[in-house]
């Protein structure tokens, strides 16, 4: 290229300058748009659905008309008028802001192409699938020269619908509602154990921590969806904007939030205004804290194969002893009267000294009032328990109910040990499908189901116990 040819692009160059830059800095800034509508709410569901509602100051004629509504990153498929007065006929939503979009949005369209650090060259784009370039000497080609520079007005700021309206009056404002995604919450229990005379007492807190990764909101109205609401199809998770920092920052809620039933599910409402921020998280209280009485098990799971066969079994082996502590949550109480949203549960305990230790954690499913909490805390450690099977036989048999079947008979051992200093009721369990039964047993066998048998076996401080129990399976 001549001298005078490369000063004219440079002169060109400089007169598209400021349109680069402002692309450049547009699309930083789109990066993550914060939803700071005059009025905006959110309702965020345990699977990490969003529901937006959203009011945009907009002069809206009666009947038809286009807007330009700025929703950001969301699910095109689901946007709605929350106005009865105002209906959308149509929708076009361009969410796509990365650079083959560009080049899409460019074609016919020249823009310069940096070379090298100080040379450039301008060429018009003639397709983007496949990229063809027209030089200014009409020469064609299939790769790019450089690195694009493109015009602000290919780049946008942030994803744009544009929607086909009709209202059937004129209206200041638009009211719409859709979902997105960019962030979900879980319900976090802790439970402090303690001592009321001879019964296990418990202080019980529950927070609602919401998780945002992408979500920014400025001052939004946010309630949490506690449920398994269903969903038509497997999500497809709207364009995902980079995060870039806000200039607000997050204030963590000033009261618990409200609950109420909806539909089948319940709903909590933070208190005031919450301001959400990318990678933030924030948590807010659901209840007082409760008192509650609390009862501890220890299980020993069942050693029978649930179904079909029934195998002969060698050495004596040593099965753990599982703990669980059961909070209780009966009607008519403060803390009974209340739905638990699923999350996670942990346990704990002071030692001597007063310091609450971590004794358990486990996962808590939606749990309605009135229901107790079940939690699992691990394997106890001074409690032990040791199973072998003692003998074993089996049969052919016929019948003309069942056919051709193999029937078995097999004695077991379960040898407890309590190394503690206060006694202890272990609950040994046998469960299986299909025909089967407990013939005889050295401590009574409890029927609880078709499938389930349990056995309580007392085992004295610092003592041992043994439990003997022979069964009958079929099939």
């Amino acid at each position: 290229m001549s001298d005078k040819g490369i000063s004219g692009v440079r002169a060109a160059l400089r007169c598209v300058a400021p349109s680069i830059l402002s692309a450049f800095t547009a699309l930083t800034a789109c990066l993550v748009t914060p939803l700071t509508a005059q009025s905006t709410g959110l309702t965020i569901y345990n699977d990490g659905r969003i529901l937006v509602r959203r009011t945009f100051p907009l002069n809206l004629p009666s009947g038809a008309s286009e807007q330009r509504v700025p929703l950001g990153s969301y699910d095109p498929a689901t946007v709605f008028s929350l106005d009865s007065a105002v209906t959308i006929v149509g929708a076009v939503y361009d969410g796509a802001l990365d650079e083959t979009s560009a080049m899409r949005r460019a074609v016919g369209q020249r823009i310069v192409f940096r070379t090298s650090p100080t040379d450039t060259v301008s060429a018009t784009v003639v397709s983007a699938e496949p990229e063809r370039f027209r030089l200014a000497d009409g020469r064609v080609l299939f790769a790019r020269p450089g690195q694009p520079a493109f015009p602000a007005e290919v780049v946008p700021a942030e994803p744009v619908t544009r929607l086909a309206l009709r209202t059937s009056g004129a209206r200041k404002e638009l009211r719409l509602g859709y979902f997105t995604s960019g962030a979900a919450w879980e319900a976090s229990y802790e439970v402090v154990l303690g001592r009321a005379g001879a019964q296990t007492m418990a202080r019980v807190t529950g927070a609602a921590v919401i998780t945002s990764q992408t979500l920014a909101a400025d001052s939004a109205e946010v309630q949490l969806l506690a449920g398994a609401v269903s969903r038509a199809q497997a999500p497809q998770p709207p364009p995902r904007p980079v995060a870039r920092a806000e200039a607000f920052a997050a204030k963590a809620p000033s009261a618990e939030a409200a609950e109420q039933r909806v539909g089948e599910f319940h709903l909590y409402t933070l208190a005031g205004r919450t301001t959400l921020v990318p990678g933030t998280t924030t948590s807010v209280a659901l209840f007082a804290p409760a008192s509650a009485a609390v009862d501890r098990a220890y299980v020993v799971p069942g050693e029978l194969p649930y179904w079909g066969f029934v195998p002969q079994q060698g050495d004596e082996t040593e099965v753990p002893v599982q703990v669980s502590y059961t909070v209780k949550r009966p009607r008519k109480t403060a803390f009974g009267e209340k739905p638990l949203p699923a999350g996670v549960a942990r346990l704990f305990q002071p030692d001597s000294a007063g310091r609450v230790q971590l004794i358990g954690e486990a996962a808590v499913d939606h749990t309605p009032a009135g229901e107790d909490l079940k939690l699992d805390a691990g394997t106890a450690f001074d409690l032990t328990a040791r199973r072998v099977q003692t003998s074993y036989s089996t049969r052919r048999d016929s019948t003309a109910a069942h056919g051709i079947r193999t029937v078995v008979t097999a004695d077991y051992r379960v040898s407890l040990t309590n190394a503690t200093d206060s006694a202890a009721t272990v609950e040994v369990r046998e469960q299986r499908t299909g025909e089967w039964s407990v013939l005889s047993s050295s401590v009574p066998a409890e029927r609880v189901s078709s499938t389930l048998v349990k056995f309580r076996v007392p085992v004295p401080a610092r003592g041992s116990a043994t439990l003997t129990y022979r069964i009958r399976a079929a099939w």
